[in-house]
């Protein structure tokens, strides 16, 4: 679990911010998109999501790929994969010790 977590470490800081975790939800919903797609309605600029971008990308979060002129982002579905599994793991050790909990609190 140990090295989980430390693999895991980086796309939690990366998603750690309000819109990242929001360019990661519309790459989710809406597929690879331009960065001049993702900047429509995000209320920043450009230059701020190219660098949210590149958070994401140096946490293997997305990636950059070239069609033309333009760079299209997209998803790299492993990393948020780990970082599932992690939670998973949180979450059963959790749930053992709630279970312990309950046992000692119940005992006659």
């Amino acid at each position: 679990m140990e090295s989980g977590l430390k693999h895991s470490a980086p796309i939690f800081a990366a998603l750690g911010d309000e819109t990242r975790l929001r360019l990661v939800a519309r790459l989710c919903a809406d597929g690879p998109q331009s960065i001049a797609r993702l900047t429509g309605g995000a209320g920043v600029t450009r230059q701020a999501i190219t660098k949210h971008l590149h958070v994401l990308a140096e946490a293997g979060i997305v990636r950059s790929l070239r069609q033309g002129r333009e760079s299209i982002w997209e998803l790299e579905p492993r990393q948020l994969e780990e970082a599932r599994r992690c939670l998973d793991q949180i979450s059963q050790q959790w749930d053992d010790a709630l279970g312990r909990l309950k046992l000692f609190v119940e005992s006659p």
